[in-house]
């Protein structure tokens, strides 16, 4: 049965997943492909043995570390739908490609630890998704160890949150307690069975069944206490309502253990019914750079279901196959049906673009998409000709708002130790600047390349990444700055600013001039001096 445009992209479910490091997303993420039926089993995030590696962890510096320092897309078919998983970094060095990632998303789930709550990264992600107006699903993780009391975990979200949280299920103990959760709304019980010492596999957790009939899997009094708390939780808190989750008012809160597989099927269900389709983006109608006589750009719409294939690159990897040294754009659809061997433009360049072998992702696996619809994310293989921010479309025109590029917080000098390769390392560093790994300003007066980054991990895996990828052993040193900033204005105000700070000045991998300030200080004072200049934190790309 063929369904219309409209139809497939209801269908669709993209979704990001954001936690704090150590939460459990990697895991999780693993438990929801396995619920989903798109792995047999699940990779440990610190398997032993090289074959249980997770999926969504790829990169060497990744399965050494068991951290997750670059976003990954999955996808996969489950239950009548399209899932499009995105795994985002949860370390704050990588604050910036989760805060791209999230600009393809419709919406979010947020994992908190049991035991923790909400942790400093979680509240940060969070802004992120709020200024964004992304819909989140709260799922709280590792009920397998011992817990914080569950209303004192509720109301931290409402307090710190500012968001009404609406408990789906409601857990009945924890960690060595932990007999299963229940169903708020329906009183469905959904016991838990803990794997026995020395097991190798997890059990299956036993079919659900209502509460009233679940004595044995309770001790003494535990039965009657837990359907007590099932009744002060009905008074006490808000029954979900969906049009509140959709307008970002409510979350709707679920629990289990990603590890245990438990309340993964749950949320999956969850994500299913709740989460939002592809919604309307708002786009600029504009005529590509140089175009003569060109009409004055319109504000637009773009329906989901409309004939035009549009969308943008949120993400751009290379490397994900070190033998084809390959450079891979994610681009996320926002409308029509994209069939492979397609011609698409770019609006920002002009350029036009045959995509023959686009690919749909299972993190570094891949195979060829022959079609994709509004809510999927395909890879395009390029050769520099994307970046970051792009928008492309069938006539070239539509443009969807850039995605920002933030100050770095750390800025470095790096040189490469055989002086022989200084042209190689030019490139890596440019091909590393248009994924977004790290910013690339090239001073106006001497000869060294100054590499900005959120946060010191940024740098590591950057040194990792150019010794894996590109064969070069590089040093990183002190630079003499402490702040840079994107110089706007008139050209001619520009010039006169550039003139008198000189040597401070820099460009950067899209040309766009930047001040490279000794301190916060004398970010202040030039801009005292110079009132017709603004010094921005933040630049939009694409």
């Amino acid at each position: 049965m063929t369904l219309t445009l409209p139809e497939e992209a209801a269908r669709r479910r993209t979704f990001a997943i954001i936690a704090h490091p150590d939460a459990g997303k990697t895991t999780l993420t693993e438990h929801i492909l396995l619920a989903g039926g798109a792995i047999r089993a699940a990779g440990a995030v610190r398997a032993r043995g090289e074959n249980r590696r997770t999926r969504s962890d790829w990169m060497k510096i990744e399965k050494e570390r068991g951290i997750s320092v670059s976003a990954s897309v999955m996808t996969f078919e489950h239950d009548g739908k399209m899932f499009n998983l995105l795994d985002t970094p949860g370390h704050e060095d990588f604050s910036e490609d989760t805060y791209r990632t999230l600009t393809a998303a419709d919406c979010a789930i947020m994992v908190l630890d049991a035991a923790k709550g909400i942790e400093p990264q979680t509240l940060k992600l969070f802004e992120v998704c709020r200024l964004r107006d992304i819909p989140i699903i709260t799922f709280i993780n590792k009920l397998d160890r011992e817990a914080q009391d569950p209303m004192a975990l509720l109301d931290d979200i409402a307090s710190r949150l500012q968001l009404d949280p609406a408990p789906i299920w409601w857990p009945a103990e924890s960690g060595n307690r932990l007999r299963g959760m229940v169903e708020v709304e329906t009183g469905k019980f959904q016991p838990y069975t803990r794997k026995a010492a020395g097991s190798a596999e997890d059990p299956e957790h036993p079919a659900a069944l209502p509460l009233d009939q679940a004595a044995q899997y309770f001790e003494a009094g535990e039965q009657d206490t837990l359907a007590e708390a099932v009744e002060l939780v009905e008074g006490g808190y808000p029954a979900f309502d969906r049009q509140a989750f959709l307008e970002g008012h409510m979350t709707p809160v679920l629990w289990g253990s990603a590890l245990r597989h438990f309340g993964i099927d749950e949320l999956l269900k969850a994500i299913g019914d709740w989460a939002p389709a592809p919604k309307i983006m708002k786009a600029r109608k504009e005529s590509p750079p140089e175009t003569r006589n060109a009409p004055v750009p319109v504000e637009t719409e773009v329906e989901p279901g409309a004939n035009e294939v549009t969308g943008f690159v949120f993400k751009v990897q290379a490397n994900m196959d070190p033998n084809h040294r390959d450079r891979i754009a994610m681009f996320r659809m926002a409308s029509g049906a994209f069939k492979r061997g397609m011609k698409l433009k770019v609006q920002n360049t002009g350029k036009s673009l045959s995509v023959n072998a686009p690919i749909m992702f299972f993190a570094s696996d891949r195979e060829l998409a022959d079609d994709a619809f509004a809510g999927d994310v395909i890879g395009i293989p390029n050769h520099g000709v994307l970046r970051v921010g792009d928008s492309l479309s069938e006539s070239g025109v539509v443009r969807f708002a850039g995605l920002p590029n933030f100050a770095p917080e750390i800025l470095q000098r790096v040189r490469v130790k055989d002086p022989l390769k200084a042209k190689h390392l030019k490139k890596a560093l440019e091909g590393l600047a248009e994924e977004g790994v790290t910013q690339l300003f090239r001073p106006e007066i001497g000869s060294d390349f100054i590499v900005g980054a959120v946060g010191q991990l940024q740098f590591e895996v950057m040194a990792d990444r150019l010794g894996e990828e590109y064969g070069l052993d590089v040093v990183f040193e002190p630079s003499p700055y402490a702040e840079a900033r994107w110089v706007n204005g008139t050209d001619a105000d520009i010039e006169d600013f550039s003139g008198k700070y000189r040597p401070q000045m820099a460009r950067d991998i899209d040309q766009a001039p930047v001040f490279l300030a000794k301190s916060s200080w004398e970010t202040g004072y030039v801009g005292e001096r110079f009132p017709k200049v603004s010094f921005t934190k933040t630049k939009e790309r694409g």
